[in-house]
């Protein structure tokens, strides 16, 4: 327990230390990069893809270098070097093919995609709003990890139902109600404060704010479930090491991959502050 304090206190500063110089050119993009080749490494390391170093090569390549090109606001160059990587990981399915199945073929080129997409969604919603922008990254970590530690506690205390038992014995359907609730109601009180004393010439849609948490929440769970499953069909326990007690990056990560751009798409089209 002291180990997983400490690394989630090591966690929490790395993280502040973040969002308080993002307004530094390139220090974000460089974080979500960083994380995001981290991501990619545990991913297919799970399912033994490393072994093939074009995929390899490419997908590390394609992770670190899309940040940077959010940066400069491009779509045509983000479509061009998505189209790129992707034809470049086919072409070097040609080399591999009498070793590689085409599950796994899939699985390589799609992850990276999804891991680009949603990690740099972060970065998109953070230019968004000069005034509102790191908020929104807050509230979608905080949408993705709050109902999950939610969901824990009240599963401890009172889950009698299992919600998923051969992907993830310990989910159970009390904590899942209870961490979409709690959800809820966290983003109406974190915005509340965050108008309050932070932000006093904004107000808050606290409806949709109360739709947003809970919608993250299940949406968070999904991406939790799905890592789960998959960390089950690689026959692991963690992704990784790097934190200790919690695992590695994509033991943390993975909700976080599913709510990010839920997060974008939905402040797109809803504002939640006026």
């Amino acid at each position: 327990m002291a180990t997983r304090i400490i690394s989630s206190i090591v966690g929490i500063a790395i993280g502040i230390s973040i969002l308080v110089f993002a307004h530094i050119p390139f220090v974000l993009n460089t974080a979500i990069a960083v994380f995001s080749v981290m991501g990619i490494y545990e991913l297919y390391k799970a399912n033994k893809c490393l072994e093939y170093k074009i995929f390899s090569a490419v997908a590390f390549a394609y992770c670190a270098v899309t940040p940077f090109i959010h940066y400069m606001q491009s779509e045509v160059w983000n479509r061009v070097v998505a189209v790129v990587a992707v034809m470049l990981m086919f072409a070097g399915y040609f080399r591999t093919y009498k070793e590689m199945d085409t599950d796994k073929l899939f699985y390589a080129v799609c992850v990276p995609l999804l891991m680009s997409f949603s990690m740099n969604s972060l970065y998109d919603m953070y230019r968004m709003s000069d005034e509102h922008g790191i908020v929104y990254i807050v509230l979608a970590l905080c949408g993705a990890w709050i109902a999950d530690s939610a969901a824990y506690f009240v599963g401890t205390f009172i889950g009698k139902h299992k919600l998923c038992p051969e992907i993830s014995p310990k989910k159970t359907i009390e904590g899942f109600v209870g961490g979409l609730v709690f959800n809820g109601l966290f983003f109406i009180v974190f915005n509340l404060v965050y108008v309050s004393f932070f932000a006093k010439g904004s107000s808050v849609n606290y409806v949709s704010s109360f739709f947003l948490g809970l919608i993250c929440a299940l949406i968070g769970t999904v991406g939790d479930l799905t890592a789960s499953l998959i960390k089950r069909k690689c026959g692991i326990k963690d992704y990784g090491k790097i934190m200790p007690g919690h695992g590695g990056v994509m033991d943390r990560f993975d909700s976080v991959l599913f709510v990010a751009p839920f997060m974008y798409t939905y402040l797109s089209i809803f504002n939640i502050y006026s």
